[in-house]
């Protein structure tokens, strides 16, 4: 049995892009025919998609014509899995059957002359919207998109200097014609007026209580202003829309929310007059802090904009809510911050109080089809916990960092708002449809998206995460935006019987948004898969294993599950499963553990689920509740390939005898004339050996004879730079040396293969780690011991 922690270091890194053409990935790509064979494979059947990933370079460029859909109910998009009769000009929809006659625009369509939806190559297409394809009709132009500041000022002068200054590299990189916006609080909410340039103006709200979305705006005037239901304003006939709003000569929302190319100085003044939250701190207390209040009003403003526009309210906060709804604690320092303990007993009284008011935010932006981005930098946890509902149902950005002025905080929170290579391709407004062969069910979907409750026959009886729906929304996805999608297996009567199975299931995904160039897009990508007997048939089942689409989807299903069942154990839920897998799919005489062997598609699992129970989703022990649910919000929303580097690190070893090569995440890996470099996801760590530490502190590295010498101790520099460059959040980088404090950072992802009890046979110049933690190789030999059992 493969016992090689870093295999998986070389698997995880292939060139091509692993996620395919089509961004989909299946734990299984055969498909038992019944609910019984689904249920014996362990692994749920589940897709993770990326709808907005960078299209392949083979991909046709968007289709500036209306796509054909299927006759209702199933309203499936014509794809390259359709039969197509030309000389009848009629197509079938592989996932329901159904004979459609082509429209009079594809006329002139033969077997020479095909659409590029219809080519066996395009499983994936996207199609231009709205105004395109009409001959003679021009697209409208998008609304601009609108970025709306939320700044706490309950910070320490230096932590706000930090802000100004990323705040102004932000300011100079937004494009000309994007709406800004700047709320400002601390004790009170405070929001700035920038259309009045002339002297600052500000609408200041209390902190103490919550207000509603009609109260904010009717207390700025805004009250029928632009939104859909109320008359609009009187207009004079001719007068050009401003800013994309609905009009209105000053009482318009266009007083808050201005373009750049017009606010540029009345904002960077703003910045420079910004001073630390003026209301006394008394001994004792923390800062009065109004988050909640701060965000409502944000929220209530941009409900004020045209309906359709793309909006992110981007908070920066510096601590934790201490008044008004949202609050996580209270002002008295005495009280700390509630901790997972507190959590399990029910000891944090704040919590589901502000876990429902964030909620109740959730359904406003989404409503709106609004994002919250939130960039938390303090010691102390500021409540991204009971924030996780707002930010994962509207699908925004979290960055959490120890300070403004760390690496972390400012690198992500400019790339942002950079272009070209770098940028991160934020797209608003989209929504997801899926549609798939009548023999298989939706349970539901994990990651950032809402259920948009529209049910149908394709619902699952279970539901997983946002379910009981075939639509979701996503007010806000980039590039790396990847959700997983449960299914379930229920063959009608008919499919069952012989003569009428269809060897194929199909699955369409169709995403609707508004990409960054401002159109709006539909991408629809098809895939088609094979149905087995899994009875019979274990090989096809196998050979169709993804282990690493498998081992993350299992991380995302036990870490939904640990939120929402009190008494869950996630590591036995594991080790059972991992167990039942294996006496499955495994090779083994019974009862005879030495003879156990797996397939290799197989073989790099054990130690996924081995890592995983080791890792910060399962073990929340010296974790807050803040860091859990960041954790978790990017487990859920990153690529497979960055979600495996979470469960189980890669670890490369720089060295004078070889090229940098990937090695085993295991404690032996250490050595004394080695660099190690730890992709752990959120830290990147560059670990120096004990002789290689000295000789750097001697400065060698300066001197001409050891040019070679100063190679190595820059090339780890330079792959970690490849790696930070390419990652939203930005990781932390450690540079560490072997007996060094910070080398925890290391000790701690490897497999304790020579603990304080092994210690003697230690090879000279590695290492120990002191835990009473199983190895792996004792992990790999009870699990034989158990999978074998009859």
């Amino acid at each position: 049995m493969a016992a090689d922690p870093s295999a998986a270091a070389t698997a995880a890194a292939p060139a091509a892009d692993p996620d395919g053409p089509d961004a989909v990935r299946l734990t299984w790509n055969a498909w038992p025919r019944s609910k019984v064979e689904a249920s014996r494979c362990v692994v749920p059947l589940a897709a993770t998609v990326s709808p907005a990933r960078a299209p392949d370079p083979s991909s046709p460029p968007p289709l500036p014509y209306p796509p054909l859909r299927c006759k209702p109910p199933c309203a499936a998009l014509l794809n390259p899995f359709a039969r197509v009769d030309f000389a009848a000009k009629i197509w079938i929809c592989p996932l329901c059957f159904s004979r459609n006659h082509f429209p009079p625009h594809y006329a002139a369509i033969s077997e020479s002359n095909v659409p590029a939806e219809l080519f066996p190559q395009c499983s994936t297409v996207e199609y231009l919207v709205a105004g395109a394809g009409v001959p003679g009709a021009p697209a409208p132009a998008p609304p601009p998109p609108v970025f709306l500041f939320v700044i706490d000022t309950c910070v320490i002068e230096e932590e706000l200097e930090y802000v100004k200054m990323a705040m102004r590299k932000a300011v100079a990189l937004l494009p000309e014609h994007a709406l800004v916006g700047l709320v400002t609080f601390g004790t009170q909410v405070h929001l700035h007026e920038l259309g009045f340039s002339d002297l600052s103006k500000i609408y200041v709200f209390r902190g103490t209580k919550e207000i509603s979305k009609e109260q904010i705006l009717d207390q700025l005037g805004l009250a029928g202003a632009g939104r859909p239901g109320f008359p609009k304003m009187p207009q004079q006939p001719g007068a050009p829309q401003v800013n994309g709003m609905h009009p209105a000569a000053t009482a318009g929302v266009n007083r808050f929310l201005l373009p750049m190319s017009e606010c540029e100085c009345t904002l960077s003044t703003l910045l420079d007059e910004l001073q630390p939250d003026q209301w006394p701190v008394e001994a004792g207390n923390r800062a009065i802090r109004c988050t909640g209040v701060a965000l409502s009003v944000a929220a209530g403003l941009l409900g004020a904009c045209m309906p359709g526009t793309g909006a992110r309210i981007i908070a920066l906060l510096g601590g934790p809510c201490t008044e008004g709804p949202g609050m996580i604690v209270s002002k008295d320092l005495s009280e700390p911050v509630r901790s997972h303990k507190d959590l399990d007993k029910d000891a944090a009284p704040h919590f589901q109080k502000a876990v429902k008011f964030y909620d109740g935010l959730a359904k406003q932006l989404v409503s709106q089809g609004h994002v919250l981005d939130v960039f938390a930098s303090a010691l102390d946890q500021v409540g991204l916990a009971e924030m996780k509902v707002a930010i994962e149902r509207t699908g925004g950005l979290v960055v959490l960092s120890e300070s403004f002025g760390h690496s972390v905080f400012k690198d992500s929170f400019k790339r942002i708002f950079e272009g070209g290579d770098q940028s991160l391709g934020l797209s608003f407004n989209g929504t997801l449809e899926i549609n798939c062969s009548k023999d298989i069910k939706v349970q539901g979907i994990i990651g950032p998206c809402t259920s948009l409750e529209k049910k149908g026959a394709l619902c699952a009886d279970t539901v997983v995460g946002q379910g009981n729906t075939t639509a979701w929304k996503m007010c806000g996805l980039d590039r790396n935006t990847s959700l997983t999608v449960f299914f379930d297996v229920s063959p009608s009567e008919r499919s069952g019987q012989p003569g009428h199975q269809n060897p194929h299931l199909y699955i369409q995904f169709v995403t609707s948004y508004q990409h960054p160039e401002g159109q709006m897009r539909i991408r629809v990508t098809t895939i088609c898969r094979k149905w087995v007997d899994g009875s019979t048939n274990t090989e096809e089942l196998v050979e169709g294993f993804d282990q690493e689409t498998a081992a993350v989807v299992l991380a995302r299903y036990i870490s939904l599950k640990m939120e929402m069942e009190e008494e869950f154990d996630a590591t036995r839920w594991l080790d059972r499963s991992l167990i039942r897998l294996c006496s499955r799919f495994g090779d083994y005489r019974k009862d005879d553990p030495s003879s156990f062997s797996l397939h290799s598609n197989f073989s790099l699992f054990p130690q996924f689920m081995f890592n995983l129970r080791r890792s910060q989703f399962v073990q929340v022990f010296n974790n807050s509740p803040d860091e859990t649910a960041y954790f978790r919000m990017l487990l859920n929303r990153e690529s497979i390939t960055n979600s495996v580097a979470m469960i189980q690190p890669s670890l490369i070893s720089f060295s004078f005898d070889s090229p940098p090569s990937p090695v085993f995440l295991d404690v032996a890996s250490i050595a004394a004339d080695r660099i190690l470099l730890l992709d752990a996801y959120f830290s990147v760590v560059i670990f120096h050996g004990m002789t290689i530490a000295q000789w750097r502190n001697m400065g060698y590295q300066n001197q001409p004879e050891h040019e070679q010498f100063a190679q190595l101790l820059q090339a780890p520099h330079e792959e970690a730079q490849m790696i930070i460059k390419g990652r939203f959040p930005v990781p932390r980088l450690v540079v560490c040396d072997q007996h060094g404090s910070q080398a925890r950072f290391l000790l701690a992802k490897l497999n304790p293969s020579a603990t304080y009890n092994s210690a003697h046979d230690v090879a000279p110049g590695s290492d120990i780690i002191f835990t009473d933690d199983v190895s792996f190789q004792v992990f790999c030999e009870h699990l034989q011991r158990l999978a074998v059992q009859s």
